[in-house]
Formats: C-alpha cells, sequence, structure tokens
C-alpha cells in the first residue's frame, strides 16, 4: 500500500475550507474592514485584533475583498513596506537592524561623535531590481512615526543619510517600541 501524501491532504483540505468560508452567504453581509486596515494586515503593519479576525472570519464579503486584496498585490509582485523591530542587543551600540522580511537592513555607523544611518536593500529581494531601476522616494520610520532616512536609492540598492536626532539609534529606537518600518513614499 502506497503512503499517503499528507501535505497535499492537508492542501486539499485547507482549499476546501476556503472554498465554502468564500461560498456562503450570510443575511445582511457587508464589507466589515476596510482596505487599509486589510492591506496593513498583509503587509505586516498592523495585525488584526480578535475583534478583525472575528469579522473577517463572520463575513464571507469582506473575506472575498481580502482575497481579491491579496491576488492584486501577488499580481502585481508590488513592495509596499517592510517593517521590524530591535532585537536584544548586544552590549555594544546598536550597529544593524533588519526587517521581518529580510528585505531591507538598517546600519548605523559612528564617526567622531556623530552617526550615520545606512539603508540597505538586499539584493535577492524579489522586487530588488526594479527598485534599484525605478529609484523611488523611499523612508525609514521610527515606532513613534518620525522620519529616521529618506532618499532613493543608489545603483548599489543603498541610502545614506545623517542619523537625524539627539540620542544614538539604540535608545531612540528604545525609546520609540522598538520597531522601524520601510515604506515607498507616495507622491
Amino acid at each position: 500500500m502506497k503512503g499517503i501524501d499528507v501535505k497535499s491532504t492537508d492542501q486539499a483540505a485547507r482549499k476546501l475550507d476556503a472554498a465554502l468560508l468564500l461560498a456562503r452567504r450570510v443575511e445582511g453581509d457587508r464589507l466589515m474592514l476596510s482596505d487599509a486596515v486589510l492591506l496593513a494586515a498583509m503587509d505586516g503593519r498592523r495585525p488584526l485584533t480578535a475583534a478583525e479576525q472575528a469579522a473577517l472570519r463572520a463575513s464571507p464579503l469582506t473575506l472575498r475583498r481580502f482575497q481579491t486584496l491579496s491576488a492584486g498585490r501577488a499580481a502585481a509582485g508590488a513592495w509596499r513596506g517592510s517593517s521590524g523591530m530591535l532585537r536584544a542587543a548586544s552590549g555594544g551600540p546598536l550597529t544593524v537592524m533588519s526587517t521581518d522580511d529580510g528585505f531591507w537592513a538598517l546600519h548605523f555607523l559612528e564617526q567622531d561623535g556623530a552617526w550615520r544611518v545606512i539603508l540597505a536593500l538586499d539584493a535577492n529581494a524579489p522586487f530588488a531590481s526594479r527598485l534599484v531601476r525605478e529609484q523611488p522616494m523611499l523612508r525609514v520610520l521610527d515606532g513613534g512615526g518620525a522620519i529616521v532616512l529618506q532618499g532613493s536609492l543608489d545603483a548599489d540598492g543603498e541610502c545614506e543619510s545623517a542619523w537625524p536626532f539627539d540620542t544614538a539609534p539604540g535608545p531612540h529606537f528604545q525609546e520609540f517600541g522598538a520597531a522601524f518600518a520601510v515604506e515607498p513614499v507616495h507622491a
């Protein structure tokens, strides 16, 4: 007797469950979550709250909208932003932070008492060649929403500027929730 491929049966079951959720009808159903909330969840910028997750599961219309937005993003192959957190630091000054998706790194260099910050794009990111070629305006925000760095990538996939704050990078990010985001600047 041949073995059953558990992975493929699990995938089939998940696809069937998803199809059943999307196909059901709910009396008085309406969009329960805005596109902005759904896109922020997809980008990892803001997880859905328990109430929002429940609303998504309870509303086939909202679930179909989520699926449509997700398919549109995948088809476009567009990068919409990345976020990261300051990880447990060693005893020394902060020298690098990376986004959770691994596409971006922030490097911090201290020279003569002044700091510089460098945003570096991973050359293996699926959108790397497009961003280096098109050189869109990008920005890095700290957890409080302040701009850490803003500019366009150079031919090496980097953008550099002076550190804009009075405190060193490590204490600064700790003060603002240890979070940061890299995002395109929309005109």
